[in-house]
């Protein structure tokens, strides 16, 4: 009988061994977040919580806390990156390679090049870097400068496939971490200051083919489109440069989007849906369910690439972002109802979030700004959070993040659109630094009321590193001036700090191998606010670096 056909047998076995495998990875990214010995995903869990059951390591003996190893990276550009640990394996990017590494001796098991075209640079806006990869069913996922996808095989480092997803020479780039969800690659894009549209795509993790894209600016015709006038959505930005997060329950992908382009919002009248906004979609098909924009017709830069985290507040089901306009937002996940929205810095651009509509009502700085006035806006283009991940602890129920105190004079001009070149629309003068307070501060906030518990500042230059929280009680991040810290969740008292000698701007983890617990990082000076030019970080060499720490015995 045909059914007994042994190639067809095999074949059959065959593709039941493929679906048990991927229905075994899928499970295991689901369960990241309670898993100790591995780290799958961008933010420590699909919930990007980027919180620890682990405790070995706590508030009475971080202070015995000392480095294991070291691996150099061999680049000087900016890294931002975030470890992966997957069988016995750390990976970790740059903007040219990929690199898998014994994460208990720090010994390379292989090394990756990415090769890109030689005038990749001039289009990417913000920093050479790369934040992260992602890793499923035997492959390591990664994004290029050049706006391409890449597949390699987790054991050898070996490209198995390439997809390109726009052309970087229109300023598209990418720089994050995939999402992988039930064998669906998504990966965002950058281009926000370049005139460029942005989306968000879905791809075979098997073979690279595209299965869906999801434009975020919508256009004439489209739900939404009536937002932007003429055909001002081609060229409006709507950038989703950061990873999503995603709930399996709801099977709901959270994404943020991005700036306005031009930034002067006069160009391009309306709401502008939908930039600066959180996109909740279907990992399948990218359909949108539902969304919320926290920055209509955004006029200052206000994007809200770095999604937030998705945690329960009094049993419900919520979605937390620190928005760079200043506001802390608290939205229900199920349908984008907003329950909180309160300022957590210093905000002069709106008087306050109108909670029966959700929008804000700006104040008569902002009025000005739309005449044309040159005018100082709290907070700064750099946000009252820049895109560093903040991180939860269900403990406190505090969100910790390293929050700025700057502002920036603004003013609209008139700038025509060329390919490849800034769109802004304003006249560029950088930020401007108080006198006599501090630039920054590591923050414990408490998402309902954008309160602090406390703060602790930042000497000198503010941190844009990411933070870690741990059931032992701590906080880890990093100073721009290159030292690790730990720092007590409920006091904020710093504990314990090592010198990594390069400025850090990447995202710690935790994981633990046969009961014992490990913290890594990786350490190298740049980013958004290397290119501001502060003449303080002459003191701080480039450089980038791996390390992990361990309790001394």
């Amino acid at each position: 009988m045909i059914r007994n056909h042994p190639l067809l047998l095999g074949a059959t076995l065959f593709a039941l061994a493929a679906s048990g495998a991927q229905a075994q990875n899928d499970q295991a990214l689901k369960n990241d977040a309670k898993s100790t010995g591995d780290v799958l995903t961008y933010g420590m869990g699909y919930n990007n919580q980027r919180y620890s059951p682990l405790k070995q390591i706590n508030t009475g003996n971080v202070k015995k806390l000392a480095p294991v190893w070291a691996y150099s990276l061999n680049n000087t550009q900016s890294h931002e990156s975030q470890p992966i640990v997957h069988d016995g394996v750390m990976y970790v990017t740059t903007h040219d390679s990929t690199v898998a590494i014994n994460p208990l001796t720090g010994k390379q098991i292989w090394k990756t090049a990415v090769e890109l075209p030689q005038d990749v640079f001039k289009y990417a806006c913000c920093g050479i870097l790369n934040r992260g990869a992602a890793i499923y069913n035997g492959k390591v996922y990664r994004t290029t400068l050049d706006a391409h996808v890449i597949a390699l095989d987790a054991k050898t480092g070996k490209q198995l496939w390439k997809s390109k997803a726009a052309e970087y020479t229109d300023g598209h780039a990418q720089t994050a971490a995939p999402l992988i969800v039930n064998g669906v690659v998504m990966t965002g894009i950058a281009g926000g200051e370049y005139g460029t549209r942005g989306f968000i795509d879905g791809w075979d993790a098997n073979d690279g083919k595209k299965l869906w894209r999801l434009y975020t600016t919508a256009a004439p015709g489209e739900k939404g489109g009536d937002t932007w006038p003429g055909d001002t959505h081609s060229k409006g930005g709507a950038p989703t440069w950061l990873t999503g997060a995603y709930d399996p329950e709801l099977d709901l992908v959270y994404w943020g989007t991005g700036n306005a382009g031009p930034w002067n919002p006069q160009v391009r009248l309306g709401d502008n849906l939908y930039v600066c906004s959180v996109l909740a979609i279907r990992p399948k098909t990218g359909e949108l369910v539902w969304h919320y924009q926290f920055s209509p017709n955004d006029p200052y830069d206000y994007d809200a690439t770095e999604v937030g985290m998705l945690v329960e507040i009094k049993g419900r089901k919520v979605l937390a972002q620190a928005n760079r306009n200043g506001f802390f937002y608290v939205l229900d996940r199920t349908n984008g109802k907003l329950l909180a929205a309160n300022p957590y810095v210093k905000v002069n651009w709106a008087d306050k979030i109108d909670m029966a509509t959700g929008r804000p009502v700006e104040s008569e700085a902002t009025k000005k700004v739309r005449a044309g006035e040159d005018v100082q806006i709290w907070p700064s283009v750099l946000g009252g959070k820049n895109w560093t991940p903040m991180s939860w602890n269900p403990a406190t129920g505090l969100a910790y993040a390293n929050t700025l105190n700057m502002s920036w004079p603004y003013q609209i001009v008139k700038q025509d659109y060329k390919k490849g070149e800034w769109y802004l629309g304003m006249n560029m003068r950088g930020v401007t630094m108080p006198k006599d307070e501090p630039h920054g501060y590591l923050s414990a906030m408490d998402p309902m009321t954008g309160k602090s518990k406390w703060k602790m500042p930042w000497p000198g230059q503010p941190s844009m590193a990411g933070t870690l929280s741990t059931a032992g009680g701590l906080v880890f991040t990093g100073a721009a001036t290159g030292e690790f810290i730990a720092v007590d969740a409920n006091t904020g008292k710093k504990l314990w700090q090592f010198q990594t000698s390069s400025g850090i701007i990447g995202l710690p983890v935790t994981w633990e191998h046969k009961g014992k617990q490990y913290v890594s990082i990786v350490s190298g000076a740049g980013g958004v606010w290397a290119l501001l030019g502060d003449e303080r970080m002459a003191a701080t060499p480039a450089g980038g670096s791996v390390w992990t720490f361990a309790l001394q015995p």
